[in-house]
């Protein structure tokens, strides 16, 4: 059955950016499809988890069933901190320390095949206009939706609502969000946020620069150095 073209697709981490942006389409008076796309990368079982439980608390009949589309890279990351969780990049470390290769373009293919066989004519992203990944950018996004668009019976556009904010204006739009159910963590602990690494250091700034009180259980405290 095709879904009505006023849908608009997100592609769902589990996050705080994605998560938000699924509330602020759906507070737009949008449909929202959100896709999950499991690559069976170390802490996927958990933010899979935590996205379920935020879907649930932001229901609305606009929200429709999450879909789980599958694209295993054990093959293709072989050995890489992703899939063993060794040497995961610190609470310390740089952004550009968690980029995943081909990150995006694995995202958004299977989602946006998905989108043109279902009659959704948007898909929706979250990179923040602060993102230092250039596949997280305007310009990869033009190209890479012109490609996947020749030759296919039905058009899928790529947007980024985000993408001229910066995480402070992101959080702003969340303030009365369950982003406690959020999930941000590449290294879990016990099915926590284990507080240490790259993205728990980002996930705690996000917080305190948005003068929230973050509610996060984490299995460690994190460091006193900044990230």
């Amino acid at each position: 059955m095709t879904v009505q073209s006023k849908t608009v697709g997100v592609l769902a981490s589990g996050g705080l950016d994605s998560s938000i942006l699924l509330a602020h389409l759906l507070g737009q008076g949008h449909r929202v499809q959100p896709f999950y796309i499991r690559q069976g990368l170390f802490w996927q079982q958990h933010e899979l988890a935590g996205l379920r439980q935020y879907l649930e608390a932001i229901a609305t009949p606009r929200l429709l069933d999450l879909v789980v589309l599958d694209l295993p890279l054990a093959d293709l990351y072989s050995g890489h901190w992703s899939l063993t969780g060794q040497e995961t990049p610190a609470h310390d470390s740089p952004d550009e320390a968690v980029y995943l290769p081909g990150r995006n373009a694995l995202l958004l293919v299977k989602a946006a095949v998905w989108c043109q066989l279902h009659g959704i004519e948007q898909l929706a992203l979250a990179p923040l206009g602060t993102s230092p990944f250039e596949d997280a950018g305007e310009n990869f996004l033009a190209d890479f939706e012109s490609a996947l668009n020749r030759g296919a019976m039905r058009r899928v556009q790529f947007l980024s609502p985000f993408g001229k904010m910066n995480k402070e204006q992101v959080m702003a739009l969340g303030t009365k969000l369950p982003l406690q159910l959020t999930f941000s963590c590449i290294s879990p602990s016990g099915g926590l946020h284990c507080g240490r690494c790259n993205k728990c250091a980002e996930r705690q700034n996000a917080f305190r620069i948005a003068s929230l009180h973050d509610h996060t259980p984490y299995a460690n405290s994190p460091p006193t150095t900044n990230h």
